[in-house]
């Protein structure tokens, strides 16, 4: 089976690559953003006639943290919807029956703390990330209507927070997990005797080892015509926010106090996926967070910049 990956250079795609390198029975399309410009709906067309894929997952967006996210909503809605929208078609238009497309645990309201299928458009959404959520609506929108006009198999898989090797580890626009090993190892490196959490640390988050969602992409692939429309993929438990900056500190060797700035935006207590319909599939994530934690460390200090 041909098989096309967009997004295949980022964190999920670097990893899902790596698994399905290992079949011999798929052959792999792996374009850069040079090779295919998901904005060009003309290059698509090109692209997908030239290598006509039986399969496509579709990772790619552009994405960023809060901070990005502000500071330029206009282009998180325009380019994801125009990325989601352009591929989609094109897909459709050249009869690619089997798609997988990747959505965010953002799609859901902001004031639920269990999130489940059946949430989705039912409130309002966080207002930080609005526009990146509303693209990742419309796509995973138009997956269902493809397949009610057409009998496709375009899902949706939803994944909780993600982490692992080939992430962001920006100073100023990474996620926590990036941003908090940073911290630690720049504090360790400096003899700091303290580090500062935002909040008391007690806010609960679920995040989940990248290799454990590439593992459900793979049975995904097999199983896709037996896949709900959507379905969550995450841990089903989660963690505080200081049992993260814990299990980091102790990996990266960092001995210092953790000082709490309750004066800081903390989000909501709580936000867990209901991840029911994914174990019914026989899945659940296997990395143990010390494990996750650890390979992504080893991985940062791979850096030349670390």
């Amino acid at each position: 089976m041909k098989l096309l990956i967009t997004g295949a250079h980022g964190m999920a795609g670097q990893s899902l690559t790596q698994k399905l390198k290992q079949l011999n029975d798929i052959r792999l399309l792996t374009p850069t953003k040079q090779a295919l410009n998901l904005l060009d709906q003309q290059a698509i067309n090109h692209y997908l006639r030239a290598e006509q894929p039986e399969m496509i997952i579709h990772l790619a967006a552009r994405v960023g943290g809060i901070q990005a996210n502000i500071a330029n909503p206009v282009a998180f809605l325009t380019d994801n919807i125009l990325i989601n929208t352009h591929l989609l078609t094109g897909a459709l238009s050249h009869k690619i029956k089997n798609l997988l497309f990747i959505g965010s645990s953002c799609m859901y309201p902001k004031d639920r703390e269990i999130l489940s299928e059946s949430d989705m458009l039912t409130g309002l959404l966080e207002p930080t990330n609005e526009g990146y959520a509303l693209a990742k609506i419309s796509g995973a929108s138009l997956c269902k209507y493809i397949n009610l006009q057409y009998g496709f198999a375009y899902k949706t898989i939803i994944p909780c927070n993600l982490y692992g090797p080939y992430d962001n580890f920006h100073p100023t626009q990474s996620h926590l997990i990036p941003g908090l090993i940073r911290k630690l190892h720049e504090a360790r490196q400096m003899n700091k005797n303290e580090v500062v959490i935002w909040g008391n640390g007690d806010a609960r988050r679920e995040f989940m080892y990248v290799d454990d969602l590439t593992n459900f992409i793979m049975l995904a692939i097999q199983r896709i015509n037996v896949l709900p429309q959507s379905i969550n993929v995450g841990l089903g438990y989660d963690y505080t926010i200081k049992e993260y900056y814990q299990m980091a500190a102790k990996i990266i060797g960092f001995q210092g106090e953790f000082v709490y700035d309750k004066n800081q935006p903390t989000g909501m207590q709580k936000k867990l996926l209901n991840i029911s319909l994914a174990k019914n599939l026989g899945w659940q994530a296997q990395s143990s967070l010390e494990y996750g934690l650890k390979k992504t460390y080893d991985y940062f200090l791979s850096l030349p910049t670390c």
